[in-house]
């Protein structure tokens, strides 16, 4: 994890953060990991739908692994699987983007005195790739990769790891993702969700799973901020008078 002076919020003594996922939600990435499990899985005799796959995409490996494979199976391959998504999803990361609009929501969230961290469960190596990707380091205090939790998504633990780092309570954080995992990970911390639909998973579905306001990404998100639940912590950031 890494840290910056994380501004006005923190100066009055009340940290207020956002906790953003990024593969999904700030980088176009969710349909590459489901093309790199897919091969992963065919490697190893497993012909899974990429739907199945996709719905999946955003838990641990080793979780989706479990939810998308047999459980009577032989296990020992379970570790190839997992290293065969890695190198694939690797082989990639030259064509991975940033979401239109997501350098400039991470700035303004800065600029407006609040915390920002991202709550990643990806490997180190792949958090590495999506932060070069986004390029907006400067706005970001602090990240978490698949180290810094015991238990990944729809456990609340990368979200906790998060929090530590940005020195931020739960009542006074929002979260933003585009997986039901993500929605389910926040609600067990009550820590309102955002969600964004550029990941590939529905409005509907986002909001079942928990979602308090849905957009259809970055742009979108930054467009409106003001009367989402992040300009909610903006208001109380900002200077009295």
């Amino acid at each position: 994890m890494d840290s910056q002076h994380l501004g006005p919020a923190a100066s009055r003594g009340r940290r207020r953060g956002v906790l953003f996922d990024v593969d999904g939600t700030l980088v176009d990435s969710s349909y590459f990991h489901t093309l790199a499990w897919w091969q992963a899985f065919r490697q190893q005799g497993y012909d899974v739908p990429m739907a199945s796959i996709h719905h999946c995409v955003g838990m641990g490996g080793d979780r989706l692994v479990d939810s998308l494979l047999p459980s009577g199976r032989d296990k020992d391959s379970d570790a190839e699987i997992l290293a065969s998504h890695a190198a694939i999803f690797a082989s990639n990361w030259p064509a991975l983007r940033a979401f239109d609009g997501a350098r400039d929501l991470l700035a303004q969230c800065h600029a407006g005195g609040l915390a920002v961290a991202l709550a990643s469960s990806a490997r180190t190596q792949d958090l590495l790739a999506t932060r070069r990707t986004l390029g907006a380091d400067a706005h970001i205090h602090a990240a978490t990769s698949a180290n810094d939790a015991k238990a990944s998504k729809p456990a609340p633990d990368i979200l906790i790891a998060a929090l530590e780092a940005l020195g931020v309570r739960p009542a006074d954080a929002v979260y933003v993702g585009d997986a039901v995992w993500d929605m389910q990970a926040a609600a067990a911390l009550g820590i309102p969700a955002i969600a964004v639909t550029c990941g590939g998973t529905s409005a509907a579905e986002l909001r079942d799973a928990g979602a308090v306001q849905v957009y259809a990404g970055p742009r979108d998100l930054l467009e409106n901020l003001q009367d989402s639940a992040i300009g909610s912590l903006l208001t109380a950031s900002s200077p009295v008078g």
